[in-house]
């Protein structure tokens, strides 16, 4: 017997009841960024391996473990990206959009895979939708981006359930002086630590300061504090970011164990959590990486940015209840026509009303049927009206108006009125 056909674990599809809340989500992050001036960028799924061996960092829990990579048929070791600043700097670089100190202001959106264990929340096809910004230094610009996510997060109701940490990483020579101190304060206390962080003491000790092992959470109470190796460059900057942030009335929380887990960030780094989804709680989270675009080849050139998960967002929404109630319904009025002249008038009534009418979710009936089969229909796709179309109804060139979630009873609509009719009482609300 063959094996049934089914997705790969981790990687899910996204049905048809699903899709709405999805585009009602990427839509109100496109308006918003519309707003600020920000422009979309697209890069392809797949590059070069050593695109984030270079960028992310090859001691890396993410390029060590996670990636999938694999040999084209030219002998190319080439990979399914697991993030997408990389690929960003990239494209930059490749198009010359940040030479002569070019501000570019870049969002991009789409599938990103990391081979994970799946988990609710963590999957190895997730989405993110990310911002990344390219020759601004200034504190200035690390506010905006926490300001327009605090912008979206009340456009979508959940302000409230999400929190912001910040932390600030120094510049990569005082991250170097506190790594040597760190190192050496846990290789004294290697015996209570855990096998994990072990392991990354010798190769990204950093990590260890967001380990979740409670014992070694313990030792790192008295270890050494990252804040007090900031450089003075490195402070002002982050001063310059919390004033920013309380001016504009943003709460935050000072994590001194906050790293981030890719190689690249330096100085402003920062987490939007929540506490309503378990163990999964960031949903949005980056910072600034001053020295990736040099790193990768390119001139100095500053650099910022974020990425949000899709699916951890729209599980929050519904966790939360902030589904708006339209977008769950796809059709708004159902048209029946029964006998064959009434489906040919049917079929130019529909298209004329979609002319005048912009806006409206309009489904006519395919298959003909019986009244009471078409009306089950109607009623399952949703509809808020149904309209009816027979001989009777052509004769007298009205349409049959009825309600069909319990707004009134039946009525009917010369043809010459039915537009307005309804852009009033469905497109208007």
């Amino acid at each position: 017997m063959s094996k049934t056909l089914q997705a790969i674990r981790g990687m899910n599809d996204i049905l048809p009841e699903q899709t709405p809340l999805w585009r009602y989500f990427e839509g109100t992050v496109a308006g918003l960024l519309d707003g600020y001036g920000y422009r979309q960028i697209r890069m392809p799924i797949v590059e070069f391996t050593d695109l984030f061996k270079r960028s992310i960092g090859e001691v890396t829990d993410i390029v060590e473990k996670e990636m999938y990579t694999f040999e084209d048929r030219n002998g190319d070791s080439l990979t399914l990206r697991p993030e997408g600043t990389a690929a960003c700097v990239r494209a930059v670089l490749e198009h010359g959009l940040s030479g002569g100190g070019q501000v570019q202001k870049l969002w991009y959106m789409g599938p990103m895979f990391r081979h994970e264990r799946p988990q609710k929340g963590r999957y190895r096809q997730f989405h993110q939708i990310g911002l990344e910004v390219f020759n601004l230094d200034g504190p200035d610009i690390d506010a905006e981006l926490i300001v327009l996510t605090w912008r979206l997060w009340k456009l979508l109701g959940i302000r409230d359930a999400v929190t912001l940490e910040l932390n600030s990483l120094g510049t990569s020579e005082a991250r170097g002086r506190y790594r040597e101190a760190l190192v050496e304060f846990l290789t004294a206390h290697l015996d209570q630590i855990d096998e994990d962080s072990q392991r990354r003491l010798k190769t990204n000790p950093l990590r260890v300061l967001d380990t979740k092992h409670p014992e070694t959470q313990a030792v790192l109470v008295n270890a050494p504090k990252l804040a007090d190796y900031l450089d003075e460059e490195s402070r002002v900057h982050f001063e310059g970011l919390k004033a920013r942030l309380d001016a504009a009335g943003i709460p935050y929380v000072i994590n001194p164990k906050l790293v981030r887990g890719l190689d690249y960030y330096s100085k402003t780094v920062f987490e939007w959590v929540t506490d309503k989804l378990g163990a999964q709680g960031t949903v949005c989270a980056g910072g600034r990486y001053d020295g990736l675009v040099e790193q990768m080849g390119g001139k100095p050139t500053p650099g910022v940015g974020f990425a949000m998960g899709i699916e951890r967002l729209i599980l929050l929404l519904e966790t939360l209840e902030q589904v708006p109630e339209s977008i769950a319904r796809q059709v708004d009025v159902y048209l029946c026509a029964f006998g064959e002249q009434a489906e040919l008038a049917g079929l130019t009534l529909a298209e004329r009303l979609r002319d005048q009418v912009p806006g409206l979710r309009l489904m006519v009936n395919a298959g003909a049927g019986s009244f009471k089969s078409q009306f089950k229909k109607a009623d399952k796709s949703g509809a808020l009206y149904a309209l009816i179309l027979g001989d009777d109804e052509l004769a007298q060139q009205v349409v049959g108006f009825k309600p069909l979630r319990g707004q009134g009873e039946q009525q009917n609509i010369a043809w010459s009125a039915l537009a307005d009719h309804l852009a009033t009482c469905v497109v208007q609300g």
